[in-house]
């Protein structure tokens, strides 16, 4: 049965000659993914450029319940994005942020308001003409709650420390070496509490948006299991360094 639906690129993958498996965070289906056959040869329907990591496409799929592999019927741009593959820091950042949805993304389970976030934020991100450095930082700690280990702010403004196993501001630092001390727990809560549209308000230097970009990926991989090891961090932090000299 033919089923419309919107998409997010992850991911793909070659397959045979010509054909490429697609990844692809679906607004109806979840993760799923999709076979593309011919995808690299002339005049293919469905373009290679089409695929690039978190493009949005509007997708009408062959879609089976419990299938390994699912087929696309058409695809189209939804929009084309203007400025993530041609902008030097915004492309860093898309590279980032996709590595870190590609391993936190792992249900294929319909989650409309989740795919809707992310729809939004990467719109956003190709469209502001503000300062992007601290939108990593914002844009994860936002996911997180859609992921279901958003931090808790309850103790905030009344502890000075910031528990990274357990997800909670508390009053003294704890037996693990997993936590903030005051100073990185509060940055931790104002970046908690920031739109993500604002996120070129915040004042954080350099080496302490390095160390706390740190701080979210080890937080990440101790709550999601399996996680993993992330990558293209260090690109990002270089690129950012590079664009402050």
């Amino acid at each position: 049965m033919l089923h419309k639906t919107s998409g997010i690129v992850l991911k793909t993958t070659n397959y045979a000659e010509s054909s490429v498996v697609a990844k692809i965070y679906t607004e109806k289906f979840g993760l799923q993914s999709y076979i593309i056959n011919g995808v690299k040869k002339p005049g293919a329907k469905i373009r290679m450029n089409m695929l690039q990591a978190l493009s949005l496409l509007d997708l009408v799929v062959y879609h089976k319940q419990n299938g390994n592999m699912q087929r696309i019927s058409e695809a189209r741009a939804a929009p084309i994005l203007q400025t993530i593959p041609y902008d030097i820091v915004k492309s860093s950042i898309g590279i980032f942020i996709n590595e870190m949805l590609y391993k936190s993304l792992k249900q294929p389970a319909h989650e409309p308001q989740l795919y809707n976030f992310l729809q939004n934020a990467i719109l956003f991100l190709d469209q502001t003409t503000e300062n992007c450095a601290n939108f990593s930082l914002v844009f994860l700690m936002k996911l997180s709650g859609f992921l279901g280990f958003s931090p808790d702010i309850s103790f905030a403004d009344s502890y000075n420390y910031f528990d990274l196993l357990n997800g909670g501001f508390i009053h003294a630092a704890p037996a693990h070496p997993h936590y903030l001390d005051e100073k990185s727990a509060s940055d931790w809560a104002i970046l908690l509490r920031c739109p993500l549209s604002e996120s070129h308000l915040l004042s954080i230097k350099t080496s302490q948006r390095k160390f706390l970009l740190g701080k979210i990926i080890l937080y990440y991989t101790l709550h999601i299991e399996n996680f993993g090891v992330v990558n293209s961090h260090s690109v990002l932090e270089e690129v950012l360094r590079w664009k402050e000299i």
